[in-house]
């Protein structure tokens, strides 16, 4: 998976709920499934439905993350 070439079509919560849980490796199979839906986008899942990471991906939503927390206390 590529999050980055999804983000931009994916739901503004399903987006929030990466960015809220930066550190997270392996996405539960309901944000897989919100991913799907927004996306059109199947992601390779294991046997319970969830789907790895990769570094890239991580490192992507930890940027975001980032970037979401400077917006939020320079409107604060």
């Amino acid at each position: 998976m590529n999050i980055e070439k999804l983000w931009d079509r994916l739901e503004p919560g399903t987006r929030q709920w990466l960015v809220d849980n930066p550190g997270c490796r392996i996405l539960p199979r309901t944000v897989v499934a919100a991913i799907a839906k927004a996306t059109g986008e199947e992601l390779e899942q294991d046997r319970h439905g969830e789907t790895v990471l990769s570094p890239r991906d991580c490192e992507f939503i930890r940027r975001a993350a980032e970037l979401q927390e400077a917006e939020s206390r320079t409107s604060s």
